[in-house]
């Protein structure tokens, strides 16, 4: 029976969603399939990674432009396999993970682990080394520099920047970004909203503080408006007291992204691999309210430049864009929809899971 391990980190969560995202198509797939998940890097660092996770979180979500540094300057180097032999504890359990395991098939959604696998097996390796590339076009060359079997991209034009660094065609893959299977289950015909109220889905997972004030500007227009907080209680409480009397929707942690997607007309939210992705899947417009420099880059510019939504970095400005979408009956939103529904992959998992099973 094939064994597949796949590996990641909770530095962003479009490495999780990812992971979360292949294992549950190999579960639809081929149920009997041994996998694990695992990351390994709060079982190596303990409490130092979440001090790290946490520092890199606040710093992406409060100062993006900082971070944007960090990234440029990581895509310059060219030393990745060096730097990465100093993670002895992390290649330490790794090790002892393989040989536990003995998998047939490593799949990485962080992008050190195809560096490490290749350093622990040198020239004996025993099993495929996989590299999913988790953003778009602004793809850091800490990816495609990795001596990975395979790499992996959500769409055509992150797959030309990785072939621009080098990386043979055929071991490039254009699957999709690997989204939940639940994305291929719900239809995507949504009747014109120009004969109903358009529903809009505000994911706040960034831009706490202003995030009150856009809501108390959107439940001024015409719209139905469903917001998502996490598992922030303070926020939950400062958004029910934004709305004021007007009824919206407001979800805490969910697993009803896909279903919550698929219904709504358009997504305000942040450029995140994951969050612009999935809104792909669900061939849902997105105005795009935060960007984390370098990472989050390219995320945005694959909605821009393929016309399915627009950037709006204020509150003024996403209100407006949410006014453009459906004026004019709806002019704009139905152009957003026909191109965001030409990148749509909903079966991306799917199709990665098959591929997965015939190496």
């Amino acid at each position: 029976m094939k064994r597949i391990l796949i590996l990641t980190a909770g530095f962003g969560e479009g490495h999780n969603s990812a992971a979360r995202g292949i294992r549950a198509g190999l579960a639809r797939v081929a149920p009997k399939v041994e996998v694990e998940l695992r990351d390994l890097f709060p079982e190596t660092f303990g409490a130092f990674n979440e001090i790290v996770r946490r520092a890199y979180m606040a710093l992406i979500n409060h100062w993006p432009k900082s971070w944007g540094y960090v990234y440029n300057w990581l895509d310059r180097k060219k030393d990745f396999d060096q730097r990465f032999q100093r993670f002895h504890g992390l290649k330490k359990n790794l090790g002892r993970l393989l040989d536990r395991f003995q998998p047939d098939v490593v799949v990485s959604t962080f992008p050190p682990y195809p560096y490490l696998l290749d350093q622990i097996l040198g020239s004996e390796r025993r099993c495929k080394n996989i590299a999913v590339v988790t953003d778009s076009i602004t793809v850091n060359a800490i990816w495609y520099r990795s001596p990975a079997d395979y790499f992996f991209v959500a769409n055509e034009q992150s797959a030309a920047v990785v072939r621009n660094g080098g990386v043979p065609p055929e071991k490039i893959k254009v699957f999709g970004f690997p989204v939940s299977p639940r994305f291929a289950d719900f239809g995507k015909n949504r009747q014109s909203p120009v004969k109903v109220v358009p529903r809009v889905l505000y994911v706040i997972n960034a831009g706490t503080r202003r995030a009150p004030q856009l809501v108390r500007k959107l439940v001024e227009l015409d719209i139905q408006l469903t917001v998502t907080v996490g598992r922030d209680e303070k926020l939950h409480r400062a958004i029910e007291k934004a709305a004021g009397n007007r009824k919206i929707d407001i979800f805490g942690w969910t697993e009803e992204m896909p279903r919550l997607l698929c219904e709504n007309y358009l997504l305000i939210g942040k450029a995140g691999g994951a969050t612009v992705q999935e809104t792909i899947a669900a061939g849902c417009p997105m105005v795009i309210n935060h960007v984390v420099s370098g990472q989050e880059e390219g995320n945005a510019r694959l909605i821009v430049e393929t016309n399915s939504g627009a950037i709006a970095l204020s509150n003024d400005e996403a209100v407006a864009q949410v006014q453009r979408a459906f004026a004019s009956d709806a002019k704009q939103w139905h152009q957003w929809s026909a191109n965001i529904g030409k990148l749509s992959r909903p079966r991306a998992s799917l199709d990665i899971a098959e591929f997965l099973l015939s190496l």
